[in-house]
């Protein structure tokens, strides 16, 4: 909830990605609050009040999750919003006219969209999500300690980039709406 927090301020590609990791991290646990809790939420050094606020919010998740039906995988309701939000605000850049240098990053990503999508890993995404769903799941291979080409790399840099140069422009609009 602290690392969420502060993404949700700092960082919304990272943002996405962290909560969609927490949501693997809570069915590690097969949903079962009371385990993690005493497996996992016991390692943070936390004064009472933010253990209590943590506690409710990663107990929440456990509830959502069972009850959107999402134990083996998926994305909470409220986290598709969140990405929702930002691929429309996506959509809002690469439609005007000032802003030629995120959509030139766009473009250069767009063919790796393209590659992943004709391997037939979730044709109905859309491309943003597509573009989450890539590096969430380099980050996975990592994880597992495995070999990633340099191409996949490269790939993965220029989709990095976009996101964030994407979240920047969205908390630049947040402080003070962009003029369109």
């Amino acid at each position: 909830m602290i690392i969420a927090d502060k993404l949700s301020k700092t960082n919304r590609a990272e943002f996405i990605l962290y909560l969609w990791q927490v949501e693997d991290l809570l069915r590690a646990f097969q949903l079962d609050f009371e385990r993690v809790k005493s497996e996992y939420l016991v390692r943070f050094d936390l004064d009472e009040t933010k253990r209590s606020e943590t506690e409710k919010w990663y107990e929440n998740l456990c509830t959502m999750l069972r009850e959107e039906g999402l134990q083996q995988g998926g994305h909470l309701q409220i986290h598709k919003n969140i990405l929702a939000d930002l691929e429309d605000f996506h959509l809002r850049l690469l439609a005007s006219q000032k802003f030629p240098y995120y959509r030139e990053m766009y473009h250069r990503v767009l063919s790796y969209i393209v590659e992943v999508r004709a391997k037939g890993e979730n044709a109905n995404a859309t491309e943003l999500e597509t573009c989450f769903n890539t590096l969430y799941g380099l980050l996975l291979l990592k994880l597992q300690k495995k070999d990633i080409s340099t191409e996949t790399q490269q790939a993965a840099s220029h989709i990095s980039n976009m996101l964030g140069t994407l979240s920047d422009y969205y908390l630049k609009d947040k402080a003070e709406p962009i003029e369109f």
